[in-house]
């Protein structure tokens, strides 16, 4: 192929794809420009974002009455977030064909400056939309019970002058007195320790029965460390000389891990323990196996 006739190729390559450039500009323009259209570009985003919302699940599996509680608000975050995402790049991808420089364009584009109709707008909506989904964050908090009173069933392990903090709690005094299911759980760098006062042993591993109200009283040895089993959805600062209520009621039988989710030094990311959630009977069998026999003096 000679020189002239590749460029002639060229410019009517050049040519079919600014032809193809300005169909799909026009198109756009005429799509955008009824109001009509615009509706269903909109309502289709939404539709879009809440299917994907709603059968895409991005979490571990629910072990926990806390779980679904959860899951509630992050549907909501997940579905907000890919309206705003989804409809950013539609806008984005249109602005590149709307106001792209043109062949016979050589100056700067016009100076725009101010508009107080748009300042306003761009203000009040992520304003509303904060402000309910922090109304809605404060309802789920509430409903997993970190609004509720502190539990003191820990008392009898801690001294009068003791200070306890409460964690996410689903249940009152009356029912915990009722389960009894009380745990110490004590963080050093870098490992967690179950203490099972009931049966005066130690384990490495956090064993609970299934469809049972835990209640688990946590402290440092050292420094800020944190309890956070995904499963579950809960996560709790452990606070040297600051012992944390943490109560919880697990709904699945299997081994799940429970991580240290605040930087605790170079062994950081080793500090994993686990927590085996059994049926009642398996749990009771171990719990003998391991408890100490009572000693009369």
């Amino acid at each position: 192929m000679n020189l002239n006739v590749f460029l002639l190729t060229k410019d009517a390559g050049l040519k079919k794809l600014n032809i193809l450039r300005i169909y799909i500009q026009i198109f756009i323009d005429q799509l955008l420009n009824k109001k009509i259209y615009l509706i269903l570009i909109i309502s289709l985003v939404f539709a879009i974002s809440f299917w994907i919302g709603f059968n895409v699940n991005l979490l571990p599996a629910e072990a926990s009455i806390n779980a679904p509680i959860y899951d509630e608000l992050f549907k909501i975050l997940f579905i907000t977030g890919l309206i705003i995402f989804i409809g950013m790049t539609i806008a984005v991808i249109y602005s590149l064909f709307k106001f792209r420089k043109r062949n016979d364009q050589i100056g700067d584009g016009i100076a725009l400056e101010g508009n107080l109709s748009l300042e306003i707008v761009w203000t009040i909506i992520p304003s509303i939309i904060v402000l309910l989904i922090g109304l809605y964050s404060y309802n789920i908090y509430d409903r997993m019970g970190g609004m509720k009173e502190l539990n003191h069933n820990h008392e009898m392990m801690s001294s009068n002058s003791e200070k306890i903090w409460a964690g996410i709690s689903q249940t009152n005094d009356n029912e915990i007195a009722i389960n009894n299911l009380s745990i110490e759980v004590s963080a050093m760098q870098f490992a967690f320790l179950f203490n099972y006062p009931k049966g005066n042993f130690i384990s490495g591993e956090l064993h609970v029965p299934v469809d049972q109200k835990v209640s688990i009283k946590m402290e440092s040895k050292d420094v800020i460390h944190a309890f956070w089993v995904p499963e579950f959805r809960i996560k709790q600062d452990i606070i040297p000389g600051q012992p944390t209520i943490l109560n919880f009621t697990p709904t699945k039988v299997g081994k799940y891990p429970i991580i240290c989710a605040e930087l605790c030094g170079p062994y950081h990311g080793g500090m994993r323990a686990s927590i085996i959630v059994e049926e009642e009977s398996v749990y009771n069998e171990w719990f003998n196996k391991n408890k100490k026999p009572e000693v009369n003096l």
